[in-house]
């Protein structure tokens, strides 16, 4: 609820729904469990409001310290296996989710991690990360600078342990030019666009990039706004 580009986005509301709902029924189609890691101040009372009439799992942790927070999460419900999304994407691809951790549980390895937000393909906005148990509590107990600790996963990707074997999920056309996530008022517009005119929150990946590289006119909506850096 605190984004500092555009406070109160995930709350935001398209059709008479907010985009955290969208986010979430569509996760919700990758039939695993759910947990939304959120922080204890009050503004994100509401989402845990929200997480309890979903009937939803929430864990509330630090807002600064992002990788204590989705540890504890994760050990307090027993995972091993991660799979992590942010909620500031709301078309976000449940089967593309799916496909890839039944990929992931195939490996056999708890020091893979799999994802397709380093070597990016596809747009952004379409991100996720799968990692085990293990290797998110080994960069709990060793991260130290700050970036890691505020990132989440930065440790387990930039290999600080020496442990870490990868595979990146990537597609043949590159589209990691295209921006569906929101931090941005235009990155809203966007969003509004593609659900309000295409229905794109019933559309898979492929079919949204389809539509942007189809209109130009919807990608230069947002296509001047710059991704924060990690």
């Amino acid at each position: 609820m605190t984004s500092s580009r555009l406070p109160g986005k995930i709350l935001k509301e398209i059709n008479g729904k907010t985009l955290l709902e969208y986010h979430v029924e569509r996760l919700k189609a990758t039939g695993f469990d759910i947990i939304i890691a959120t922080t204890t101040n009050s503004t994100d009372d509401c989402v845990c409001e929200f997480a309890k009439k979903q009937k939803i799992k929430f864990y509330r942790g630090s807002e600064s310290n992002v990788l204590r927070r989705f540890y504890e999460a994760a050990k307090e419900n027993k995972l091993d296996i991660i799979v992590r999304v942010t909620s500031d994407c709301p078309l976000i691809d449940p089967h593309l989710i799916r496909n890839n951790v039944e990929k992931y549980i195939q490996f056999n390895n708890e020091n893979m991690y799999l994802s397709n937000g380093i070597e990016r393909t596809f747009s952004r906005g379409f991100d996720f990360e799968i990692f085990s148990f293990q290797s998110l509590e080994d960069a709990f107990f060793n991260a130290k600078e700050e970036s890691d600790l505020e990132h989440v996963t930065p440790f387990i990707w930039k290999n600080k342990s020496g442990k870490i074997q990868f595979y990146y999920v990537k597609q043949i056309e590159n589209n990691s030019n295209l921006r569906i996530t929101v931090d941005t008022t235009e990155d809203f517009e966007l969003i509004k666009k593609l659900i309000e005119e295409f229905n794109a929150d019933k559309l898979a990946y492929n079919e949204i990039e389809s539509i942007l590289k189809n209109n130009p006119n919807l990608i230069a909506i947002n296509a001047h706004v710059e991704q924060k850096k990690v």
